[in-house]
């Protein structure tokens, strides 16, 4: 059997809450907004990789120690 490397949960407005969801490598959360999709991609295998994709065009992925730089202004995106 895998090993369990991460754990995931989603909750939202309407009192629903999936917990628990077992990932050994990655794990994704997609979003679906009329015509437009919300991909968060999180990945365990070497180091913690986190990618936000909103369509083909626009993509963010790095460490996840980058994305809290992001997040915290120290690094511009380009």
């Amino acid at each position: 059997m895998s090993k369990i490397r991460m754990t995931g949960e989603m909750r939202t407005d309407y009192d629903c809450e999936t917990t628990g969801l077992p990932a050994e490598r990655w794990g994704e959360a997609v979003f679906q907004i009329g015509d437009e999709e919300i991909v968060m991609e999180v990945s365990v295998e070497d180091t913690i990789i986190v990618s936000i994709m909103t369509g083909e065009d626009a993509v963010w992925k790095g460490t996840l120690e980058g994305l809290k730089k992001l997040l915290r202004g120290e690094i511009k995106t380009r």
